[in-house]
């Protein structure tokens, strides 16, 4: 393909991709597939551990999503849309298994955030956190994501890395905004709680 000609389809809205491929065009989904595929590894990296497994749901995700593009009503965005097909496929996956998809002791709410839409750790209070924010933040915090369970996994990475808002969040996985809010502080101070215990611990 020339560059002009994927350049040009880059620029294409989400009905006329849709358009070209129902009508035929399936060289265009390789371009709905370039346009999401970020998207699509974060929650299937972020859900599913087995490297083999991701690569099959990968798939199995775009199967599902070129063979339902006609059912597409285009009340969300096209990567939205293809989110939560992901994040279905994902938790599917996960029931068959038997692998909890939220690790948690629930019981009363938390205190109120007051600050929940601060930078993750950014408020840091004491030399413990201080010294933490100093040291590869972001490869210390890549590793320490991955002891969450795989919904705090997900939520954290969708509202940090991909920074889609709540209402794309809430689409993608079915959560009520309220739920998203609290499940991400959760997932905030859960992530931040065993960061410091890790780091204290080690006297750093």
């Amino acid at each position: 393909m020339h560059i002009l000609d994927f350049m040009t389809q880059e620029k294409l809205t989400d009905q006329e991709l849709v358009k070209k491929v129902l009508e035929g065009d399936t060289q265009i989904f390789q371009t709905i597939i370039a346009n999401t595929q970020g998207l699509v590894v974060s929650i299937v990296y972020k859900m599913i551990k087995n490297p083999e497994d991701r690569k099959d749901l990968m798939q199995e995700v775009y199967l599902k999503v070129y063979g339902k593009l006609g059912s597409f009503k285009f009340k969300a965005k096209l990567s939205t849309w293809i989110g939560t097909i992901t994040y279905n496929t994902c938790l599917n996956y996960l029931e068959k298994k038997k692998i909890p998809i939220l690790q948690v002791a629930e019981g009363k709410e938390r205190e109120a955030w007051d600050s929940i839409e601060s930078e993750l750790l950014a408020n840091a209070n004491n030399q413990t956190e201080v010294e933490l924010l100093k040291k590869e933040r972001v490869q210390i915090l890549s590793v320490a994501i991955e002891t969450l369970s795989p919904l705090y996994q997900t939520i954290i990475t969708l509202y940090h890395q991909e920074e889609l808002s709540y209402k794309e969040i809430g689409t993608i996985t079915g959560l009520a905004e309220g739920t998203l809010k609290s499940y991400l502080y959760r997932a905030r101070k859960q992530l931040k709680d065993n960061l410091l215990a890790k780091y204290k611990k080690e006297d750093l």
